[in-house]
């Protein structure tokens, strides 16, 4: 049965809403319920697949679900960044979900419906935000997210997590609320629209220091890009399964944040006026500092998803560095920075999950000699460690090279000199974990100690996200360009 691209789209947002009931009804029987998860996140994959390869034949999608009043309507359609976010983001929900499996059955964990149910949703939410055609349609979505993972991060029930998801909750909406409705209220009275377009909506003429405010407004509301001083609930997170951690703060939570920088940057303000705008510069150097201070408090930290956690705070800070650069390399590097980090960190994450459930250890300083125990689980981690870097044989080597050229291209000299010394501190809180596991010796055996690897479906996902990592670097040329399109092609989803 051939199903139209509009179909298929509409059924990335929903199948994953569906498969809650599947969840639900399965709960007695395990191997069912999981099953479920996994069928699901396999059609959804193949849903974006299906809808990337019809684009590339020249195919266009335009979906609306209600129109509320002129001009303002939920609706979807489809553009470069979008697709970039959409095949990354289902893509690594059915990796997850199969290191899920493992993860979760190793580590007993309790009330794992709800967490499959909950992790269903914020997909489909996910979903609903790379495709999203307008601000409010986004909005929508991205409120849905926030919910739909405060009961996975609070899902151990201990007073840490409640405390955790607190902070969490708490952050996410008061940006939202206070920042971001605000904004996108403040767009639509300048502009009149709260459509995505190519090169901007606002008219030309329009008072630059009223769109100034706006653009800090959009800044600090998204507060799932994580810029300072609006960044602790990623840290607070932590407290949350490593499943949870790896897929939803490594990927889609945070993806869901530095995406909307980039869309409302390019889609809406347009790089031309970006770059004339009085407060443009204050919040470059703003993300570069958050950059900086988060790779220092990365290496202070001892537990290892706390490391991870400030890892991405700073990685994030690329990505709003890239858009907010107002050029079209930076765009280029940031954009394929949202799928080079997912891929790294993901990795990491998987990898610090599976130390916890072999050996039972989270900070770094009981990590000396795990190589010889774990070698498939550190040497993951080595690779990807160099891919956060910027190093080859990883993917993050381009990335990082575009924003390079994108400060070179805007003569942001000081952003350039913050990325060179932020790709050192990166080596300073990643190398030395991966050297503690190799050359050094476990001070707790004198014994031969025989090799204790995580349950075969955590390996198995660890094993296809730092292929994935490698592949990047070899192959990386569909997704730049899919990058390099995002400013030459109005919404590509418009006509059907």
């Amino acid at each position: 049965m051939n199903l139209s691209l509009a179909t298929l789209l509409q059924l990335c947002i929903l199948l994953p809403i569906f498969a809650t009931l599947g969840i639900v009804a399965l709960r007695r029987h395990q191997n069912l319920r999981e099953a479920v998860s996994v069928g699901t996140s396999v059609l959804v994959f193949y849903a974006v697949v299906s809808i990337y390869l019809g684009l590339q034949g020249g195919a266009t999608i335009d979906v609306n679900w209600l129109q509320i009043l002129p001009g303002l309507s939920l609706s979807f359609s489809v553009e470069p960044l979008g697709m970039i976010f959409s095949l990354i983001a289902s893509f690594l929900w059915f990796v997850t979900i199969v290191y899920a499996i493992g993860y979760m059955r190793g580590h007993n964990e309790d009330h794992q419906t709800r967490f499959y149910c909950c992790f269903a949703i914020a997909i489909g939410s996910v979903m609903g935000v790379a495709f999203a055609d307008n601000l409010f349609t986004l909005f929508i979505f991205y409120e849905i997210l926030t919910l739909s993972t405060y009961p996975l991060v609070t899902h151990a029930g201990t007073e840490a997590a409640k405390k955790g998801g607190r902070v969490y909750l708490g952050i996410l909406l008061t940006t939202s609320i206070g920042f971001f409705l605000f904004a996108i209220l403040g767009t639509w009275v300048m502009a009149g629209t709260l459509d995505f377009t190519q090169g901007g909506v606002f008219p030309a003429g329009a008072n630059t220091a009223v769109l100034g405010f706006i653009l800090v407004l959009f800044i600090f509301g998204i507060g799932k890009a994580a810029i300072m001083p609006f960044h602790r609930w990623l840290p607070a997170a932590m407290v949350a399964p490593t499943p949870v951690s790896a897929l939803l703060h490594a990927v889609a939570v945070v993806k869901a944040g530095v995406f909307t920088v980039m869309k409302v940057c390019v889609l809406i303000f347009g790089i031309d006026l970006l770059s004339v705008l009085p407060t443009t510069q204050s919040l470059l150097y703003l993300a570069g500092a958050t950059v900086l201070l988060a790779s220092v408090i990365a290496m202070r930290q001892d537990n290892l998803k706390a490391r991870l956690a400030y890892s991405t705070v700073g990685q994030l800070g690329y990505i709003t560095i890239g858009a907010l650069l107002a050029s079209s390399m930076g765009v280029v590097g940031g954009s394929m920075h949202i799928a080079m980090h997912a891929f790294g960190k993901i990795t990491l994450f998987f990898c610090a999950g599976a130390i916890l459930v072999a050996v039972h250890k989270s900070k770094v300083s009981q990590l000396d000699g795990l190589g010889r125990r774990m070698p498939i689980t550190m040497t993951a981690f080595f690779i990807a460690s160099l891919g956060i870097i910027g190093i080859p044989p990883a993917g993050g080597t381009w990335s990082k090279w575009y924003l390079l050229m994108g400060t070179m291209d805007t003569q942001q000299w000081i952003i350039l000199v913050i990325l060179l010394i932020s790709s050192l501190l990166n080596i300073a809180y990643l190398l030395p974990i991966s050297m503690r596991a190799f050359l050094f010796k476990d001070p707790t055996s004198n014994a031969a100690v025989g090799i204790k690897e995580a349950p075969l479906p955590c390996l198995i996902a660890i094993g296809i996200t730092t292929v994935g990592c490698i592949a990047l670097f070899i192959y990386p040329q569909p997704l730049y360009e899919l990058a390099s399109s995002i400013l030459q092609t109005s919404s590509i989803a418009h006509g059907q």
